[in-house]
């Protein structure tokens, strides 16, 4: 069997077990993790190790790892100005029987807990200064030269995936063209960021992106509460109020609102209402 033969074959490591890469990913890494505080998610496991570092694995098809490389978390560690955690080492190994990839990289410890899941529900009152720092370190980001190509839910980004994404939710959005690409981090959600204290993490998908994606993002994992996208549209008003800012606002709500939309999503209604404007804003300026 070759790794292409199982590429692509659906895995939730949440329902799988992983005590068979915990055990290499220690003995490689030299270093017990605490298995006690695993944090298990759909395509990656997280834990503590016995030297006060992190150490994030991961597991991607094979076709998905060899389009671009997947070392998002070392070539992070390259970037100034922006807030993370210290990348001190890493490795990767292929399971051919398993079609995929795995990597494990070990960083420094976040400075404070995530703010929640990836979408909240209730508003997190962040301070100040976390507001400074999150637009700081964009800022600074979308300074950065790479030749990477971001690869927001794995699939990376370009004008035709663009056009399909947001053409499958909403067909009269025929005025999609980017113009400007920026260095992003293609995964900003509320579970990426730290607080009360800033950090920005899970750097496996940076890259080039339409400016404006990490706002757009962060700002539809707030539509549950309105207050909170409000402060996001303020915060980051200018990239979401650029063209390209707005075709990225379709393009996150398009997965939101489109044909597998979740009935229980609270975001869909306002997705829907905010799309139908930027439909209209994008149609009539061409």
């Amino acid at each position: 069997m070759t790794l292409a033969d199982t590429d692509g074959r659906p895995v939730d490591l949440r329902r799988e077990p992983v005590d068979h890469v915990l055990d290499l990913v220690e003995e490689r890494l030299g270093t017990a993790l605490d298995r006690d505080r695993l944090v298990l998610k759909r395509r990656t496991v997280g834990a503590p190790t016995g030297r006060s570092t992190w150490v994030r694995i991961e597991r991607r098809p094979w076709g998905r790892a060899r389009e671009q490389g997947w070392a998002g978390t070392e070539a992070a560690a390259a970037l100034t100005g922006v807030v993370m955690p210290r990348w001190t080492g890493s490795v990767a190994w292929p399971e051919p029987d398993d079609g995929a990839i795995w990597r494990a990289d070990e960083t420094s410890l976040l400075p404070a807990a995530p703010v929640g899941t990836a979408i909240l529900a209730t508003d997190p009152c962040l301070p100040e200064s976390w507001w400074a720092a999150l637009g700081a370190s964009l800022d600074a980001l979308a300074e950065q030269h790479t030749v990477r190509v971001a690869t927001p839910d794995t699939v990376a980004i370009t004008q035709q995936h663009v056009d399909e994404v947001i053409r499958n939710a909403f067909p009269s959005a025929t005025h999609t063209a980017v113009e400007s690409w920026l260095p992003a981090h293609a995964d900003l959600n509320w579970a990426n960021v730290t607080a009360p204290q800033f950090c920005m993490f899970d750097w496996e998908d940076w890259g080039m992106a339409p400016r404006g994606l990490d706002s757009a993002s962060l700002l539809a994992a707030s539509l549950a509460v309105p207050a909170l996208a409000d402060r996001v549209r303020r915060e980051r008003r200018a990239d979401l109020e650029s063209r390209d800012g707005k075709v990225m606002r379709l393009f996150v709500l398009a997965k939101i609102a489109g044909p597998h939309a979740h009935p229980d999503d609270p975001r869909v209604g306002p997705a829907r209402a905010e799309a139908a404007q930027l439909v209209h804003e994008l149609n009539e300026r061409e």
